[in-house]
């Protein structure tokens, strides 16, 4: 009896499969297939910009934004169907993913307030066994805007746990207040905004909570006379998506360890390439010099980018900050997070098209090659004739005051370690071996610097992104006897007391050159020993800031592979400053 039970549950399952497989198709329950989108089909947008300040009488004065996170549908495809998403906007209507690119001055503040309009469920799954954010009454979600690169007070700068729900109705523990002030006081450069919120920034960045944000000072940039104009001066957000037939966001609901973390993954990977929120889109281009502000917005994915036609790159931008003269490049690898910012003299091409293509292994160095999918970013189709173009390319770009190293008050060592499952596989990370919530002990001076020796005892490499502070790569050197290095470290938990020295002694890698400059992110490689020199006070004049930095909730640094960092605490907070020096 028990066998004929059995026989009938399966051949009625084996029918319910025929009848969904008739209904949606073979692949009923899966993804769709990359292949199946054509690349190339679809047009560049160019987000939609938004001033961060209002001119009165002719004088350039502060301005209150309210920006919005919206659940709506989105278009990343000709041949797909609208996608569910998240989106920051002015409007539901106008809301867009990548969000609206935010254009400030220099000296003259912005004020937003960032409004949670999401509904009670999230789009994506996400895993309540890590440390998240939960609301009080169970339902929303909480999100919160971290503006990367930004110089900002500690209340504005979108701490993990400064949480909110729609409408503020839940909050977290740090946060303050809902009209968060920037000063956009330091140099011109290019930023990004994110979610940030405890433990959901991988689902809410994957959802489409990303936008670029601009400082702009013309009495400066306009006198070095390269392309400034909206029409030649873009922003391209590039990312990885993967979707359902339904047109939804693929997010794998099962974890890696299951018995451990149902859902959470260490990092997301897809083969669908996406820049400006559309897939493998293409630019008509004239033949002439663009600048294009290149930023990695993907959750875990690197790009190493090269023009199949060798088109060069020339790099005067990296992060936030300028460099002190333009640098010509074939290649330029960027780790989540990372900005690059370069011009591109289509006068060069010697074809009527260039392809922008990526070679960067993923999980990043020593992972899978890419596929003909995930090689392909988007297509530049290049007018023909040549046109009158009175940009140039000037010899040097902005120096700022030189950094002294021996001025330096203190060395901080800083070990990131991973941890793993009895079958091998990574269950969480941390720094220094404490957890998020351990006691701070970076405390470091407004206006210090400081050399930070990271080492990376990890497989992959990390961009460590330090909040309010800034970064200038002095060298790497590779490790030693990792492995024994590893097991003293996590048993004592002290550089010194394991003799770091006896390991820190291999093969000195240089810094490349169009990353000596002063960066906000930095590629900690495995198996390295990084230094790197911390500012906290504004690069361009070594003044400090006009906001109280000491104040609570403080600042974090953390990995910036969001789907570890955010889930497995590859940081803390730098919960208070000590008064000025």
């Amino acid at each position: 009896m028990v066998d004929m039970c059995r026989l009938v549950f399966t051949f009625a399952f084996i029918f319910v499969l025929i009848l969904l497989q008739g209904l949606f198709g073979s692949n009923y329950g899966g993804i769709i297939d990359p292949s199946a989108l054509e690349m190339f089909v679809d047009e560049l947008p160019d987000m939609p910009r938004i001033k961060g300040f209002d001119i009165v009488n002719g004088v350039r004065v502060t301005k209150s934004l309210d920006i919005g996170m919206f659940h709506k549908t989105w278009k990343f495809h000709r041949d797909l169907p609208p996608t569910p998403v998240f989106a920051y906007g002015l409007s539901q209507e106008t809301a867009t993913v990548p969000g609206p690119t935010i254009e400030t001055l220099q000296g003259i503040h912005t004020y937003i307030t960032w409004r949670n309009y999401l509904p009670s469920k999230h789009i994506l799954p996400w895993d309540p066994t890590i440390p998240t954010a939960m609301p009080h009454s169970s339902t929303g979600i909480p999100t919160v805007v971290h503006l990367h690169g930004g110089i900002d007070e500690p209340q504005s700068d979108g701490h993990a746990n400064a949480w909110f729900t729609a409408g503020f109705r839940d909050r977290g523990p740090s946060w303050t207040k809902e009209k968060y002030h920037y000063d956009n006081m330091q140099h011109p450069g290019t930023l990004w905004y994110h979610d940030h919120a405890m433990g959901l920034t991988r689902v809410n960045i994957l959802a489409g909570l990303f936008g670029a944000y601009i400082i702009r000072q013309p009495s400066v940039e306009l006198t070095l006379q390269m392309p400034y104009e909206e029409e030649f001066d873009r922003p391209l957000l590039m990312f990885d998506r993967n979707f359902n037939k339904d047109g939804s966001i693929f997010m794998n609901s099962t974890g890696n360890n299951p018995s451990i973390h149902p859902q959470w993954r260490p990092e997301y990977f897809a083969d669908v390439i996406i820049v400006n929120g559309k897939a493998w889109p293409y630019m008509i281009v004239r033949r002439r010099r663009y600048r294009f502000r290149i930023i990695n917005t993907s959750n875990a994915r690197f790009f190493s980018f090269y023009f199949d036609n060798g088109l060069e790159f020339i790099h005067i931008g990296s992060d936030s900050a300028y460099n002190n003269k333009p640098i010509r490049l074939n290649k330029i690898l960027l780790a989540p997070s990372e900005i690059a910012v370069v011009l591109i003299d289509f006068t060069e091409s010697n074809s009527s098209s260039a392809t922008l293509c990526n070679d960067a292994p993923y999980p990043f160095p020593s992972g899978d090659q890419v596929n003909k999918r995930n090689s392909k970013i988007m297509k530049f189709i290049i007018t023909a004739g040549h046109e009158r173009d009175t940009t140039r390319l000037p010899t040097t770009l902005i120096k700022y005051p030189p950094p002294n190293p021996t001025s330096a008050s203190i060395t901080r060592y800083i070990v990131m370690y991973e941890y793993t499952s009895n079958t091998d596989e990574p269950t969480h990370m941390y720094i220094n071996a404490k957890p998020f919530e351990a006691p701070v002990t970076e405390t470091p001076k407004v206006g210090a610097t400081e050399i930070w020796t990271v080492i990376n005892l990890t497989e992959d490499t990390h961009p460590l992104h330090i909040h309010l502070g800034l970064i200038l790569a002095l060298n790497q050197t590779k490790v030693v006897g990792v492995d024994e290095f590893k097991s003293c470290m996590m048993e004592l938990n002290d550089a010194t007391k394991c003799k770091v020295d006896k390991y820190v002694r291999g093969e000195t890698i240089q810094v490349p050159a169009h990353e000596k400059g002063w960066k906000n992110v930095y590629k900690m490689m495995p198996g390295c020993e990084t230094t790197i020199l911390v500012r906290f006070s504004y690069i361009h004049s070594n003044e400090s800031y006009p906001f109280d930095a000491t104040a609570e909730p403080g600042y974090i640094y953390h990995c910036h592979v969001s789907d570890i960092s955010f889930n497995m605490f590859v940081f803390w907070i730098i919960r208070s400053l000590p008064a000025r020096s």
